[in-house]
């Protein structure tokens, strides 16, 4: 039933694409498919319940912490679909080129820190947490490493569906300023171009009809949605921190007492050999 949705857009005699099946062992990979459909976009997919838990993002990940990715969640995958790599044909769902940008492995983290850090956590508690609409994880790519969290949006835009998500990079050792996923140009597996795989006259067709550029935030219900976002996140650490002052003003309260009784047995031993001196 997963992969129902799957199945109904698509038309295997005519498609490249798997068909839907289930593996008879549960994984923990993930793929990054760079997607030259009508718009150049990455689909992100993770492996998680027998399936590929799937989102279309438009700018692609990021390992720059300061980039909140709008993703769109899409039908969930057969985990055949990991490494496909080729041209979908015109008039099928999704036409255009894919290429596999990135793969790896992943594991999920639990929402409750330990000692100040992400710890994994198990697959329960990973579609707990997905149906919660904030899940986080650990990225071990050729191209993505590192925590990161995917987070459902409220967004009251007209003709929503309700599927809007943000990929966010957190902040770690492989957080890396600026970072853009276009550079990379070819195929973690096979290293051939998009041009190499779709052909040149895709290519030739693509590139007269690519946008110049492609800033961030531009549409207005977006920015609000991120704004809002923020505003919770901003809210949620100040209610964590005061959480935590009592605990730290109790520590402070017990160490100047301590600090005081020491002070008045140092007194009294002085005054003691005074008097033993005369």
């Amino acid at each position: 039933m997963a992969l129902e949705e799957y199945k109904r857009k698509r038309q295997f005699d005519q498609t490249p694409e798997p068909p839907p099946s289930l593996p008879k062992k549960p994984g923990h990979r993930f793929v990054v498919q760079e997607h030259r459909a009508t718009r150049l976009h990455f689909d992100f997919r993770l492996e998680l319940d027998g399936v590929l838990k799937s989102w279309a993002v438009p700018k692609g990940p990021s390992l720059d912490p300061a980039d909140k990715r709008l993703a769109m969640q899409v039908e969930d995958h057969p985990v055949s679909y990991f490494d496909f790599e080729g041209t979908i044909p015109e008039g099928n769902y999704g036409a255009g080129t894919v290429m596999v940008w990135d793969v790896g492995t992943w594991e999920p983290l639990s929402p409750v820190q330990v000692d100040g850090k992400y710890v994994p956590t198990s697959d329960a508690d990973a579609l707990k947490m997905l149906a919660k609409g904030d899940l986080k994880f650990r990225l071990k790519g050729q191209r993505l490493s590192g925590d990161f969290a995917i987070v459902h949006i409220r967004s009251r835009r007209p003709g929503t569906k309700g599927n809007e998500w943000l990929l966010i990079k957190k902040h770690d050792p492989f957080a890396v300023d600026g970072f853009d996923a276009e550079q990379f140009e070819t195929s973690v597996l096979t290293k051939r171009t998009m041009s190499e795989i779709g052909g040149d006259a895709d290519s030739a067709e693509w590139t007269s009809s690519r946008p110049a550029a492609r800033g961030r935030l531009k549409a207005p219900w977006l920015a609000k949605a991120v704004a809002k976002f923020d505003q919770k996140r901003a809210q949620e650490r100040k209610q964590t921190a005061a959480a935590e002052k009592p605990s730290s003003k109790k520590s402070k309260t017990r160490s100047s007492k301590t600090t005081e009784a020491d002070a008045g047995e140092e007194k009294k031993t002085a005054k003691s050999r005074l008097k033993r001196s005369a």
